[in-house]
């Protein structure tokens, strides 16, 4: 399904709802008045219009989230799709770019890491070794390092997103959802196809895939790749350098074996490789110290002086330092399943191995000269997973038991030279520069979880749903941390949890359904590499949500409503000390509650309209912590709104074949994405933060009658937001300044696809 996206002019970092708030009013009101088109239409049952409604409604789309195949209507969860039609250059187009299609979920990078938020929870902690609230899996199998979640997108079938958490069937790390990538399969056909992108940045793109069989039905194979390559984004004013910059490849084969009717048997390797200077740190000004504070000891600049000096507005796309960023990064994966389908039962085990490798160096005290910030981060992670799941279908009760073992050994380091520093002791600038900050060490996780889940319909409308899981983790520290001294940081720990789930769902006729569910959900224990942080405890949470989902009989028009509340404990929030040290810290307790609201509308034939909307408040009820501002004064956080959760968001989209007198199909595309103001620490401080804003996507495409060649033109971002997606207040030893992330600017682009 495709999209045509709308937008307000937002005024930068300054955007004031309000207008954003007007114009969706205005195509609310559009968006009502199309869908009385129809119903007025229907009043002639014998008029064309009536005739033509039985051909154009949604399809159904279904969905594997739930570990067994299920109509996506037919769900009683909060669960999107993002189908095949939605993927690709211009539209959802890598991770971040998700947010635009999901409702409560935002996406930010952090120094190459992937921080995945669904309902306001999410990865805060911004050292090694850290885990995230969302499980993020590749056809069934979890990629568990968040870095090593940034290189999939391509050839996909579907993106499944589970919001809410999903403590029984997915365990670990599953407090606040699940987002599944659903690779394509090989078929019985030669299929495939060609897609070449330019665009501006000089960006340079190719995504190709073929497959077919090699003996029939039994033996079939599949081949995909993606290259991407572009400028920067941004620059290194002192050196002149591009920053921000993509050169980065990937491919996959898959390898489908059907020996049988009930037997299938499914192989897949995939390499990933990235060299650029991507994920850099950008420089937001200071926040305790006055702007220049530290760079003065040596008589460097920032970005901020270097403009002033120049009379001219610092561009925080750009950067001014002696560092280059540098990102290298290379992984490899297999996974490989077999599934059998004897009667009523479905029996499936998957395996998987990933092998992921990455190096970044920025530059913590962002300035033009080498005063201890050269920021260098080593990670080297290896895992293995296995799972069993089996799934009974019966009359009235259906069934879903699993088990599941997963390894990982994560070695790492986190390496800043201690250059200069011997300035802010009086001493000789270089009495400590062959010495360093340095964590190093190694963390292995051994997982396992046993689960079980049944539902029982005792009437055609009323099904109950009854399950639990037992979870157990031991993590094995080993390792030292390094600071003008040196301290082993060895340490052990295991934990047990139980998460069960309760679901009633009630079809009240073909076309709604109302559910309700309560859920437990269980983020393991954490022991960070080379950290002196102490063991820091799991987080749980209890998640009660009720909801709807209904169409009109002819699949037109179709809408979703869910209202949540979640209670969290021990909620793991990362930080930088009074030491200048990275800690992580259980908040004691977090609650979220809000609404989701999902509409799509097909009124006239050849016309897709959408529209979500969310509030979420999410906030700690029990915290205290020390106060970088206040010179680490530990503060009471009650009431303070969580990390990356904003209170409204909106999202209006539609799409439209224009009509031709040619053969061939051209079609307009666009959406508004607008996001109320989130706060990036627990302190919810006005120097770190990021005011409303809305983004314009926009796209035309031409499409042959025979659908085998295409040619697009798109543009993301249109109205050139600059977008804050991280702010980290760092170390007291760089006078605590701001540095973070920013979100790509306007890119345009055509793309030409070939199918066979």
């Amino acid at each position: 399904m495709r999209r045509f996206k709308i937008i307000a002019r937002s005024q930068g970092l300054a955007y004031s709802p309000k207008s954003f708030l007007r114009l969706a009013s205005g195509l609310g009101t559009v968006f009502v008045c199309a869908l009385t088109v129809p119903a007025i239409a229907q009043d002639s049952p014998e008029s064309d219009q009536t005739v033509a409604q039985e051909n154009y409604g949604f399809d159904e789309i279904v969905v594997t989230a739930t570990r067994s195949s299920e109509s996506l209507s037919r769900v009683a969860a909060s669960i999107t799709a993002v189908s095949e039609d939605d993927l690709g250059a211009g539209k959802v187009q890598d991770v971040a770019s998700l947010a635009s299609s999901i409702p409560n979920l935002s996406v930010g990078d952090q120094f190459g890491v992937n921080r995945i938020f669904i309902r306001g929870i999410g990865l805060t902690s911004i050292d090694l070794g850290a885990d995230g609230g969302v499980a993020f899996l590749q056809d069934g199998a979890q990629i568990a390092r968040p870095a090593a979640q940034l290189s999939g997108f391509y050839d996909l079938q579907q993106v499944e997103v589970l919001r809410g958490p999903q403590g029984t069937l997915y365990g670990r790390g599953a407090t606040a959802g699940a987002i599944n990538l659903i690779t394509k399969k090989p078929t019985a056909e030669l299929d495939g196809y060609v897609r070449a992108t330019y665009g501006n940045y000089n960006n340079v793109g190719l995504e190709a895939a073929v497959g077919g069989p090699i003996s029939g039905e039994k033996v079939m194979v599949r081949i995909a790749g993606k290259y991407e390559n572009r400028d920067g984004y941004g620059v290194n004013e002192f050196t002149g350098k591009d920053i921000d910059d993509r050169n980065a490849y990937a491919f996959r084969g898959t390898l489908l074996l059907a020996p049988s009717d009930d037997v299938e048997m499914l192989l897949s390797g995939e390499y990933f490789h990235e060299n650029d200077s991507n994920y850099a740190f950008h420089y937001f000004g200071a926040t305790v110290a006055p702007e220049n504070a530290l760079g003065s000891i040596l008589g460097g600049e920032t970005l901020f002086t270097a403009a002033a000096a120049n009379g001219t507005t610092a561009n925080i796309r750009n950067i001014y330092s002696d560092q280059e960023p540098l990102n290298r990064r290379e992984g490899y994966s297999f996974t490989g399943s077999i599934e059998y389908t004897p009667g009523d039962w479905s029996i499936k085990s998957i395996s998987s191995y990933h092998n992921f490798e990455r190096f970044n160096r920025d530059d913590l005290d962002a300035s033009n000269v080498n005063m201890f910030g050269q920021n260098n981060y080593d990670e080297s992670s290896e895992s293995y997973s296995q799972e069993f799941v089996a799934n009974y279908q019966g009359e009235r009760f259906d069934a879903i038991f699993g088990a599941m073992y997963f390894k990982e050994d994560l070695l790492g380091s986190v390496r800043v030279p201690l250059t200069n520093l011997g300035l802010l002791f009086m001493l000789p600038a270089d009495t400590f520069n062959d010495q360093n900050y340095l964590q190093q060490g190694k963390v292995s996780i051994d997982a396992y979880g046993l689960y079980g889940q049944g539902s029982y319909a005792f009437t055609d409308q009323l099904k109950v749903t009854l399950g639990g899981r037992f979870s157990h983790e031991k993590r094995r520290g080993t390792g030292t941390f390094e600071f003008l001294g040196v301290v082993p940081t060895d340490k052990a720990a295991s934990w047990d949890a139980f998460t069960p789930t309760l679901t009633v769902n009630y079809q009240a006729n073909d076309d709604t359904l109302i559910y309700g569910s309560v859920t437990r959900g269980f983020k393991s224990g954490v022991i960070n590499v080379g950290s002196q942080n102490d063991v820091i405890d799991p987080e749980y949470v209890w998640s009660y949500e009720i909801g709807l989902k209904t169409t009109s009989s002819d699949n037109r028009l179709q809408a979703n409503l869910a209202a949540f509340y979640m209670d969290y404990t021990n909620l793991q929030v990362g930080f930088v000390d009074a030491t200048s040290v990275v800690t992580t810290i259980n908040a004691a307790s977090a609650r979220n509650y809000g609404i989701e609201a999902e509409l799509r509308a097909k009124p006239v034939d050849g016309l897709t309209l959408e529209l979500f909307g969310t509030y979420l408040n999410a906030k700690y009820t029990e915290f205290q912590s020390g106060d970088y501002r206040q010179g680490f004064a530990v503060v009471d956080l009650s009431g303070k709104r969580l990390s990356n959760a904003p209170e409204f968001s909106f999202r209006v989209a539609a799409d439209y074949d224009i009509p031709l007198s040619m053969p061939g199909t051209l079609n307009l595309r666009g959406e508004v994405n607008w996001q109320d103001r989130v706060y990036f620490t627990e302190f919810n401080n006005a120097d770190a933060t990021q005011g409303a804003y809305a983004l314009l996507n926009a796209g035309l495409r031409y499409t042959a009658d025979d659908d085998r060649w295409s040619a697009e033109l798109w543009g993301r971002n249109l109205t050139n937001e600059l977008v804050l997606t991280n702010n980290i207040i760092t170390a007291p030893l760089y006078s605590s300044v701001r540095v973070g992330s920013v979100a790509p600017p306007r890119t345009y682009g055509v793309t030409v696809g070939i199918n066979f």
